[in-house]
């Protein structure tokens, strides 16, 4: 078993074994003894997400903790699938350069991992978005010093858009502030083309959904920002908060059914799909023709 940097589906393995061996009723130097680890610490990096695991030592735990329910095995094994899983690994080093904001690795790899992807925005989500919108967005956002580093950085989110179009594209449910569709980026041209271009995704994938959410709903259950929420095909979803400089990253359950509950909350007060679409014309109608 090797030592490995935490990541966020290390540290969700590490819990959820954490959890079978206090259901089995091991303290961690007796789970340690009988998985003939050497001693405490190894079996502690395991629990924190510090060390990786294989399938052969899954089979370990499994019989040590007593894991009987085929169920309960086969979503370990695949926790354990996410948390070796290196898949960005070429997109991260051909883009390293561009990635200035704290923790941005980290979304990524998560990105690529996600099955479905729920948010509330309060711009234009990077998925959807037209290179000249992106372009007008990074380039006032002050975080890259260089011209080059603004290229390459709309260039990755470019390339990210792959989710949307591989074999098991990522299910994508946005819900977007009218203000996001209101705020006139890069002038009125560019504009036109990204309200065109989200009409345009979401009529040609049935896995994206886009939903207006008009300012006459005035008071909402985000009032306080933007947030979205990731899921994967094992495990719970991770809740994720973006700043300025730095993401953060919430597990805990608690948290994650806060923003679940308010994407809910916010689904039923937007306007449906087609409400959404119908609004949508319109503004290009009135303010782009």
């Amino acid at each position: 078993m090797a030592e490995a940097r935490p990541n966020v589906h290390r540290r969700r393995l590490g819990s959820a074994l954490r959890s079978l061996r206090r259901k089995a009723g091991l303290s961690m130097e007796d789970a340690a003894e009988r998985l003939g680890l050497s001693g405490k610490p190894p079996l502690s990096k395991i629990e924190n997400g510090k060390q990786r695991v294989t399938g052969l030592g899954l089979t370990a735990f499994f019989e040590v903790y007593g894991v009987e329910d085929d169920t309960a095995r086969q979503t370990i094994r695949a926790m354990a699938t996410l948390a070796a899983s290196g898949r960005r690994t070429s997109l991260l080093d051909e883009y390293r350069e561009a990635i200035q904001t704290e923790g941005f690795e980290e979304y990524l790899h998560l990105e690529e991992l996600s099955s479905k992807a729920e948010g509330y925005l309060a711009l234009i989500p990077g998925l959807l978005q037209t290179r000249e919108y992106a372009l007008s967005i990074v380039e006032r956002s002050q975080v890259w010093s260089s011209e080059r580093e603004i290229i390459r950085f709309v260039e990755l989110r470019m390339a990210r858009q792959a989710v949307l179009e591989r074999g098991d594209p990522l299910k994508l449910s946005c819900i977007l502030d009218e203000a996001a569709l209101r705020r006139v980026v890069g002038g009125a041209t560019v504009m036109k083309a990204q309200l065109e271009r989200l009409l345009e995704v979401a009529d040609r994938h049935s896995h994206v959904a886009v939903q207006v959410l008009p300012f006459a709903v005035g008071a909402h259950a985000s009032t306080d920002g933007s947030f979205q929420l990731l899921h994967f095909p094992a495990g719970p979803p991770v809740a994720v908060v973006e700043g300025k400089t730095t993401s953060l990253y919430l597990e805990e359950a608690g948290d994650v059914d806060r923003y679940q509950s308010a994407f809910e909350s916010l689904t039923a007060q937007a306007l449906d799909a087609d409400e959404s679409r119908r609004f949508i014309h319109e503004l290009i109608k009135d303010c782009y023709t």
